[in-house]
């Protein structure tokens, strides 16, 4: 099948979340199964593409409302990401460094769909799957079937809508309905919910299947999904959950191009000790203790606003008895409060604020413990990470979480789990773990285990086959 992946994001070429991490790498292993997998996204200006050779594939012009723009879309020349990668460029709009946080928003994605569904509808023949990722793409399905200039082409291409974290729509109010080109009026319903267009809401109503990136998650959002829990319900009967893999080419502590110090589950406990010293020559910590590190964005989501409050009470009752450090940035607040504990609780903690994809590989492969209390989390990628570099999980029951961690009570258990994003959820959590890391044969048998459980994205491929078929 050929296949079009559209997106805001791919590794490496721009990434805020693991949105980028997925679309960097089902394509390429969709690729190895035998089929023709293609990534569309904006040409932000990042680092990869200055550093790379592209060549023009198109030129196109179209108008965002009463606003004509023109579209450039290069390729890729090389292949160097194991799939055909296009970005679309728009003068005004995505010519900027980052991916999302600007007050045009709207009109940026917006006008990047309509060049993906212009470019596509000149093309020669029809692609056999359009795949959409999150509401910067979901106007797409809306799109091929109702705009006038579209349908008649486009409309008997099937697309699918994979939702990478529901609680952003894309909203926009209905003044801004010229935006999207002259479109059947009758269709109005299509794009509404609750008297807003709802790109997110539309994509659900429109696209052929929709999928989520775990069973949990597809579960939770008929409960919980900031206001579109009935029209989960009601389409219920074409979603599906599918649990996102991870790259093993990438993320292989044999051969991690990021640390130095490699190792497999036989090497595990001698290998990640090198690691683990060399975090804590740098960063000043006992590398005889316990390591809980947490990585990701410090936002709500992620509960890392319970994170300073936790951290006081762990060096509160287990002060040098283990060591904690943080990597990430988010919430202006929660960076403050974390960095300021580097001094107070200095031997024993640190914070580095900020993104650092070569520390968070060391951290992945010389930490003990990954803490991650997420109150939403749809699929999860870094328990994975974690598990790959024999780094045990202690995560919140919910999403991709439950369904890839299993407490360490239950039979074959290797994780840690709790039920709530809560100080004292992690407290508890905190204290299992520093008892398990004592009893050294238990936890190396953990260590060990995890760290041969399949998590490649072989399998996913398969289940996005018979959602494509």
């Amino acid at each position: 099948m050929e296949i079009i992946h559209v997106s805001a994001e791919c590794y490496p070429v721009a990434k805020a979340g693991g949105l980028g991490d997925v679309v960097g790498a089902l394509p390429k292993y969709q690729n190895k199964a035998g089929h023709s997998a293609k990534v569309v996204m904006p040409m932000y200006r990042t680092k990869f593409l200055y550093n790379n050779d592209f060549i023009v594939d198109a030129k196109g012009s179209a108008y965002l409302g009463n606003r004509f723009f023109e579209y450039t879309i290069i390729k890729e020349a090389t292949n160097k990401l194991g799939f055909d990668l296009y970005l679309v460029d728009i003068n005004g709009l995505l010519d900027r460094e980052k991916i999302y946080g600007y007050d045009d928003d709207s009109e940026r994605f917006t006008a990047f769909q309509i060049a993906v569904v212009d470019w596509v509808n000149g093309w020669q023949h029809n692609p056999d799957v359009i795949h959409c990722h999150d509401h910067h793409t979901a106007l797409i399905p809306f799109m091929m079937q109702s705009c006038l200039a579209y349908q008649t082409k486009l409309r008997s291409v099937p697309t699918i809508l994979t939702i990478h974290n529901a609680q952003y729509q894309g909203w926009m109010g209905w003044d801004k309905a010229n935006y999207i080109p002259t479109w059947d009026s009758w269709k109005r319903g299509q794009l509404d919910w609750e008297n807003t267009i709802n790109p997110l809401a539309s994509g659900v109503k429109c696209a052929w299947k929709v999928t989520t990136v775990s069973n949990s998650y597809m579960s939770e959002l008929r409960l919980n999904s900031n206001g579109l829990e009935k029209l989960f319900e009601y389409e219920k009967g074409k979603c599906y959950g599918i649990l996102n893999g991870i790259d093993n080419e990438v993320w292989n502590p044999k051969t991690d191009t990021y640390i130095d110090n490699h190792f497999t589950f036989k090497s595990a406990t001698k290998g990640k000790q090198k690691n683990k010293d060399l975090i804590c020559e740098r960063f000043g910590l006992d590398n005889k203790l316990p390591m809980f590190v947490f990585i990701g964005r410090l936002v709500g989501e992620k509960a890392a606003d319970l994170l300073p409050a936790a951290i006081e009470a762990i060096m509160y009752s287990f002060y040098g008895k283990c060591s904690i450090l943080i990597l990430g940035s988010g919430d202006t607040t929660i960076e403050w409060q974390l960095a300021s504990f580097n001094e107070r609780y200095k031997g024993y903690y640190y914070a580095d604020i900020g993104y650092n994809e070569t520390l968070s590989h060391l951290m992945y492969a010389g930490a003990d413990f990954l803490l991650m209390p997420s109150r939403v989390e749809p699929c999860g990628l870094n328990q994975m990470y974690s598990m790959r570099y024999g780094t045990v999980p202690m995560v919140r029951s919910t999403g991709g979480l439950q369904d890839t961690v299993k407490d360490m009570g239950e039979t074959d258990g290797f994780g840690i789990r709790f039920n709530n994003a809560s100080i004292g959820d992690i407290h508890y959590s905190v204290s299992r773990a520093i008892t398990v890391f004592n009893d050294k044969t238990h936890f190396n048998w953990m260590r060990k285990f995890m760290m041969q459980i399949d998590h490649s994205w072989e399998s996913t491929v398969a289940e996005y086959d018979k959602v494509y078929g």
